[in-house]
């Protein structure tokens, strides 16, 4: 007998990937399990879906970076503050991070895939779910849009949850209207801008020789942007190559990302402008200039 639960969560994340860098990814989670019929004649109940791999996911791989352990151009060992140095030499520029454990997810793979992320799911689910579930298939899918979108990735230190991991991220539609029309060319314009970026704050920018990263790091303020600050999850630090990075006077929150995208684009077109932003899928801000 076989139970499926479509859409059951949607994972927001960033991973590192040696041809474009540090992306970020939403993805819908599909579920099918299968097994015999317990004593409430189930596979599984739908709220003990929900409780057990949701809530895995949540934990585990959900608003955190996703590294491909097995790439020889990625390196992770453990740092001097209890958590991880981490070094992708990447190949537009090199990405390096000292977090604590909890902000990474280390995958037994060359490459990070909706295929690769599923398997892994997979596997670590299994000890977790009761015997009777026999076998269990995760498919993960991004969200169909006609609409151009964006990869970012960014860090929330003020926030109380796990949006704090300095290197998590969206894949995010955008709508714009200009004097109340559609303006598919500001559309164009900052899904390209924004198109696998990290956004920073300048409120967390510091100088390169600031920070403590691994051995493997050569980094000057010249040709990289680094970020740190401490929040209650700890101590995080990421400097990445200048092509990765888009610097905003803000916060990077979904209302202040969308706030900054109307005033640039108000200011140019001396008109009025309606930005929707999207935080990965089905949420969002809508902002006016």
């Amino acid at each position: 007998m076989q139970l499926f639960v479509k859409a059951l969560t949607v994972l927001d994340c960033s991973f590192l990937c040696v041809e474009r860098g540090v992306v970020g990814e939403s993805w819908w989670v599909d579920v099918v399990l299968e097994g015999a019929l317990d004593d409430q004649n189930m596979v599984l109940d739908f709220k003990d879906v929900k409780q057990r791999i949701k809530s895995y996911i949540d934990t585990f791989v959900d608003h955190r970076l996703l590294v491909p352990i097995q790439a020889e151009a990625i390196q992770h060992q453990p740092n001097d503050r209890g958590g991880y140095w981490v070094d992708c030499m990447a190949a537009r520029g090199n990405i390096h991070l000292s977090c604590p454990e909890s902000a990474f997810t280390w995958l037994e793979t060359l490459a990070v895939t909706p295929d690769t992320v599923a398997r892994h799911l997979e596997q670590a689910l299994m000890a977790v779910l009761p015997t009777t579930v026999e076998r269990l298939h995760l498919v993960l899918r991004a969200q169909p849009s006609t609409e151009p979108y964006y990869h970012y990735t960014h860090g929330l230190k003020k926030h109380a949850g796990n949006c704090q991991r300095i290197a998590h991220g969206h894949r995010s539609p955008l709508q714009i209207w200009v004097n109340d029309m559609p303006a598919p060319a500001w559309v164009r314009y900052w899904s390209e801008r924004w198109q696998d970026i990290y956004l920073g704050t300048t409120e967390d920018q510091v100088p390169a020789a600031t920070l403590t990263l691994s051995p493997n790091s050569a980094i000057d303020d010249q040709h990289y942007c680094s970020f740190c600050y401490d929040s209650s999850q700890g101590h995080f630090q990421i400097s990445l190559a200048q092509v990765y990075c888009d610097v905003i006077p803000y916060d990077t929150t979904v209302e202040l990302l969308a706030q900054f995208m109307a005033e640039t684009i108000a200011q140019q077109e001396q008109a009025h402008v309606k930005v929707m932003a999207y935080e990965g899928i089905d949420k969002g801000a809508i902002a006016y200039a």
